[in-house]
This record gives structure tokens, sequence and C-alpha cells, in this order.
């Protein structure tokens, strides 16, 4: 267990550059004190000392902002970054290597009791703000992008972005900064096609308005003449 700990705290230095020193990450780093919590809570949650577990998972949530149900199973160097929001389901499960931002959810879509919530692979990279629902599979080395909302399974090394969250590449992980920037691109041409729309239907509507008024005064003036 206390080598797993330090494991978590080693890892900080490799996913976070504004890290400084043992003593900063130590104690001000929420996502780690999050998952410091989990270790102990789920290791309460399997040997059938829930209440307690979940009660511990329920402090956590007030001090670091993630709540982590106590029966998810995360693997080793996991690591949330900044951490306000997260939210981690009962039946999710976690591989190595994880990197989770703030506000990503893991959440289920049912509320029958069986597997209900995604399955992360490992070397994943899910983006701030992210929403993955239900039974669902992100393959090793995915990266899911910002405000995206994930319902359906993503193959390995896949880049996907978008409400609902689409496939925009594929590839290897070391290529995923380029993907995101392409995405972004993707995105932003996607917004100012639907802006110029918008605009040339208010031009149309502004044209339309103005002919009604001129029809108006026009009819106006013959019935007073």
């Amino acid at each position: 267990m206390f080598r797993l700990l330090r494991e978590d705290l080693q890892t900080v230095f490799k996913k976070d550059p504004a890290a400084r020193s043992t003593l900063e990450v130590f104690f001000c780093y929420p996502g780690l004190h999050a998952i410091w919590n989990h270790r102990v809570a789920h290791f309460l949650w399997k040997h059938k000392i829930r209440l307690l577990g979940r009660m511990m998972s329920h402090a956590a949530r007030f001090v670091t902002g993630v709540e982590i149900h106590p029966g998810a199973t995360i693997g080793r160097r996991f690591f949330i970054d900044h951490g306000m929001g997260v939210v981690i389901g009962e039946t999710s499960e976690i591989g190595d290597d994880v990197l989770l931002y703030q506000g990503v959810v893991l959440g289920g879509t049912t509320h029958e009791k069986k597997k209900r919530h995604p399955t992360i692979g490992n070397n994943v990279v899910i983006g701030a703000g992210a929403i993955l629902l239900g039974d669902i599979v992100i393959g090793d080395e995915a990266r899911v992008g910002a405000g995206s909302v994930v319902v359906t399974s993503l193959e390995p090394k896949t880049t996907a972005v978008g409400v609902p969250a689409r496939v925009v590449r594929r590839g290897r992980p070391e290529e995923a900064l380029e993907h995101d920037r392409e995405a972004i691109k993707a995105m932003l041409a996607e917004q100012e096609g639907m802006i110029d729309r918008l605009r040339r239907i208010e031009e149309k509507l502004n044209i339309k308005n103005n002919d009604d008024k001129n029809k108006t005064g026009t009819d106006e003036h013959i019935a007073r003449g």
C-alpha cells in the first residue's frame, strides 16, 4: 500500500510540469489526495466494510471536490489534474497511467445493479469537462477532447471530440497533440460556418421586416390619401 502511495506521488511530477517540490505536491494537490483516499476506501469496500468506505469517499468529496465511489477500480499511476468536479461511478474501471482533467464524469445510464459505468484502458487522456456515459470501453492510448460527450466505445489509439463525440484521428499516442490541434481547427471551422449561416438568415429576416414595414407605411399613406 505505501509503495503504491509513493508511486502516486511520483506520478504527479511526471504528468504535471507545475509540480516543484514534494512538500508542495503532498499538501496542495487535491487530485492526489482524492486518489489516496480512494485507495483506502476501496480497500475497505472490498473487505465488506462498506459504510466506512462510503463515509471516507463522502468526506473526500468535500475536501477535494472529487467524488470517487469506493467501489470503482483504479489502476496504478493514475492522476487527476486540478480535480474539481470529477465524478467516478461505482462500477468504473480505470487502467494504468490514466490522466483525467477537471470536470470529467464517468457516469451511468441505468438504475439496474450491473456494470453501468465506463471501462478506461491504459495510457488514456480525458480532457476537461468530458462526460463518458454507460458501460462503454475506451481503448488503450485513446484521447477524449475537452467538453466531449462519449456514449459509445472507442478503439485504442483514437482521438474523439464533440457532442456526441466522434473519432477525428487514429494513430500513435505521441501524435495526440497534433490530433488535438486538428480537431480544434475542425470544430472552429464548423462553428464559423454556423455563424455565417445564422448571419445570412438574420439578413434575410431584416430585409423581410423592412419590406413589411415599407408596405405597411405605403398602405397607411394610401388610406389617408
